[in-house]
């Protein structure tokens, strides 16, 4: 065989090599990793893939076990029923014999919840205190110092000064402020891991003790209402609070909704997004509810008082969203209203879960009023065949009519 021969030997085989890598990843995406079927209900999920699936369960019965397993191919409709809640584990392999992925299908209750679309005002308190970044400051000798630089770092939780518990900022200062040149001993929170370390402050140039820190210990703005369930638990925004210099979410000891005033709308166009802006009164009247979790997929807690007064509806799990109307519940005047938006795709398995839905606003009054997806429209329940389905996340910047949305049962996880 020539060099040339080679060559293109080497090329299609290359070519090959990639369409077959191809392929097999645009099969795993088609796959989400749990699938959850209704208590008590039938569910048939359509996935067109060349796979074979054994399901397996334990069955309990007077403290012994029974373990059944059967077998279903993917490459048709298939009928699922949720016989109890319980998790199932499906091993899924390629053309039935190469294992290919572990998927699992969770029976769920058939929760209804009642749609809000309602704007909030939301106060969220940090666990401790966030370091934010580290920083120089001019000394006694005209000298820069840093004193933090090495100790801490961007998204670290001071949580205790030296052995009691960190209440806020303003406590924080004073402790530094107050040292009389003495180290601090700080407990922190770095990711899962607790240390403590000893932070020396330093004179500045006007004989005050400093320590080189930007912190923070709240973040707020206004958002939308999503859920309310048969517990009083509600869920908002479709995505988490993350703080605005570190990126990263916050871990929170709590919060408070409160009722928000909008009083303008900044109606997005193209390369810049719009923004409903509001008035928040941080009254102990005006206190809606109370926040207890601050997650990726948004944050959740008690609800107190609501305006909307919408019936309870169905769920729709992510295998029953499809392509076509659907509608979003929002506030962008006096009260809650529906708006006609169309459903452009779905991802059964994303890895960023607040991108699960596509979606374009297609009705004209909204279109008129906002534009499209604004900021503070985050959370906006999204509703199809009568059920709800999700909630507005994101808008593209390049393109205000369209976005993104959560699938509801990524919410209901509340991971």
């Amino acid at each position: 065989m020539t060099k040339q021969w080679k060559k293109l030997f080497l090329i299609t085989l290359g070519g090959i090599t990639f369409t077959a890598f191809l392929w097999l990843l645009y099969i795993w995406m088609q796959m989400p990793e749990t699938i959850h079927v209704k208590v008590g209900k039938e569910q048939q999920m359509e996935f067109y893939v060349p796979v074979t699936a054994t399901i397996s369960k334990t069955n309990y019965t007077d403290n012994s076990y029974v373990n059944q397993a059967f077998q279903v191919k993917l490459n048709g409709p298939v009928t699922f029923y949720g016989e109890s809640e319980n998790t199932y584990e499906m091993q899924v392999k390629l053309f039935g014999v190469i294992p290919f992925k572990t998927m699992s299908i969770a029976v769920i209750e058939n929760s209804k919840l009642i749609p809000l679309g309602e704007p909030v005002g939301v106060y969220v308190k940090t666990k401790g205190v966030m370091v934010l970044d580290t920083g120089t400051f001019m000394g006694m000798d005209g000298q820069e110092k840093d004193p933090a630089k090495s100790l801490l770092k961007a998204g670290d939780y001071i949580q205790c000064v030296n052995g009691k518990d960190l209440e806020n900022k303003k406590e924080f200062m004073e402790c530094i402020e107050h040292c009389d040149g003495n180290p601090i001993q700080l407990e922190i929170k770095r990711g899962t891991e607790k240390k403590t370390i000893w932070l020396q402050p330093v004179l500045d140039n006007k004989e005050q003790y400093k320590a080189g820190l930007w912190v923070r210990d709240n973040a707020q703005g206004v958002g939308t209402l999503t859920y309310l369930d048969q517990f009083g638990t509600f869920g908002a925004l479709g995505h988490g609070i993350n703080d605005m210099d570190t990126g990263k979410l916050l871990e929170i000891e709590g919060g408070s909704l409160f009722h928000v005033d909008i009083v303008s709308i900044l109606k997005g166009e193209a390369g810049n997004p719009g923004e409903l802006s509001g008035i928040i009164t941080y009254t102990k009247n005006s206190k809606m509810g109370d926040v207890f979790w601050n997650k990726e997929s948004g944050i959740y807690g008690e609800l107190k008082s609501w305006s909307t007064r919408e019936p309870a509806l169905d769920i729709g799990l992510k295998q029953e969203v499809h392509k076509g109307k659907a509608q979003i519940l929002t506030t962008v005047s006096e009260k809650a209203e529906y708006y006609d938006v169309e459903i452009l795709n779905t991802h059964l398995r994303n890895d960023n879960i607040n991108r699960g839905i596509e979606l374009q606003v297609t009705d004209p009054r909204l279109l008129e009023q906002t534009g499209g997806i604004i900021q503070g429209m985050s959370g906006s329940p999204i509703l199809q065949d009568g059920k709800v389905i999700g909630a507005v996340t994101h808008v593209l910047v390049n393109d205000p009519t369209k976005g993104y949305g959560i699938f509801i049962e990524n919410m209901l996880e509340k991971e």
